[in-house]
């Protein structure tokens, strides 16, 4: 029992602290600096809506603000089933702007619209991006500067979860993504991110591959495939776009469980990221693949320290009942104060691996996640 417990914490603790520490060290001794330089390109920024005419509005005029040059920039919409304002919305824009837009009379998914998407596209550098979040003006910019350096295939930007004005969220989710974003930027460091930010991330167009049906994780699948080709993934913290801090705990948790459903159903759409084949496999591994085994992890745990006698194992089962005492506190307790900043930290830890054990019973159930808004 007590290598379960020992097994337990060294996959807990590699997860949450072992690879950051790694890539800390890495990123110092192996740092492999982009050789970025003003650059101009036609560009295509594409995106995929369904039923998004709440925001659609607002994010097509924050996309024709961007500051770079009109002539070189062109933008593709795919409509993927919309039944609300969405396809007036588009038509309007199309009629006094640039806009191309594809109405697709049926659902038939983000991947779908995607594919589409690129096959419309003209420029050298396509650009992904959501309805739902407001990019920064110069962000695009950014960018393109990244691929004055030839080995650059992909760049992601950084998604800020927070207000342009008030700053980012601290909290929560909010400073889960603060520790993944140091992940990223440490990994593009020293080398190549595992993935992308679905928000805002680039790609050279020539190196774009064509999505399975029902692909969950594109800004999974695409940057690895680019990565398989050659060339490097890169994070930008310069190239900003900026979504809400908290959209409410039902969404967040759907969210997860459809971002981790993707990880395990990559394993069957690229089984190839598992093998040599891959040459960023450790990182993949890393990153992604032990996450999934955390919350099995926590269980076996909680089970062996409760089993074992002697003193650290009752210290850590005392910790593990706070842990998730303060979590369960924070759906009841007060959203104020320095306790509700603890009980925020254990509620997010608990929210994510939660999910992951959703996305795990998705998996082997064969479960379908679908897209929605």
């Amino acid at each position: 029992m007590r290598w379960v417990f020992w097994g337990a914490v060294a996959v807990i603790g590699y997860a949450y602290c072992g690879y950051a520490a790694w890539l800390w060290v890495r990123s110092r001794w192996s740092i492999q600096p982009v050789k970025s330089a003003p650059h101009l390109a036609s560009i295509s920024i594409l995106m995929v809506v369904h039923n998004e005419a709440d925001v659609l509005e607002r994010k097509l005029r924050n996309l024709f603000e961007l500051n770079y040059p009109p002539d070189q920039t062109e933008i593709v919409v795919v409509s993927d089933g919309s039944t609300d304002g969405t396809n007036r919305i588009l038509s309007e824009f199309a009629s006094i702007s640039p806009l191309r837009f594809i109405l697709n009379p049926q659902s038939c998914g983000k991947a779908a619209g995607l594919n589409d998407a690129m096959r419309a596209a003209h420029g050298e550098i396509v650009i992904f991006t959501d309805a739902r979040q407001q990019i920064e003006a110069d962000a695009v910019r950014f960018l393109l500067e990244n691929f004055a350096d030839g080995q650059v295939g992909c760049v992601s930007g950084e998604l800020m979860l927070g207000d342009s004005e008030s700053g980012e969220a601290t909290r929560g989710m909010g400073l889960y993504w603060r520790i993944e974003k140091k992940i990223r930027e440490m990994e593009s460091a020293s080398g190549s991110v595992v993935g992308a930010t679905g928000a805002l991330y680039s790609v050279r167009r020539s190196l774009l591959v064509e999505l399975p049906q029902e692909t969950i994780l594109d800004d999974v699948y695409i940057p690895m495939h680019v990565l398989r080709q050659g060339s490097r993934v890169v994070f930008d913290s310069r190239a900003r776009a900026w979504d809400l801090p908290d959209q409410g705990t039902k969404r967040e948790f759907a969210r997860k469980v459809r971002t981790l459903s993707g990880n395990y159903q990559l394993f069957q759409l690229a089984p190839w990221l598992l093998t040599a084949a891959n040459p960023s496999r450790f990182g993949f591994i890393s990153h992604k693949l032990i996450r999934l085994f955390v919350p099995f992890a926590l269980v076996a745990l909680l089970i062996s320290s409760f089993l074992l006698p002697g003193l650290i194992y009752r210290i850590a089962l005392v910790l593990q009942l706070a842990l998730y005492g303060l979590s369960a506190w924070a759906l009841v307790g007060p959203k104020r104060g320095p306790l509700s900043r603890v009980t925020d930290v254990a509620f997010t830890l608990v929210l994510l691996n939660t999910a992951a054990v959703v996305a795990f019973a998705n998996f082997v159930t064969g479960r379908k996640v679908v897209w929605a808004r």
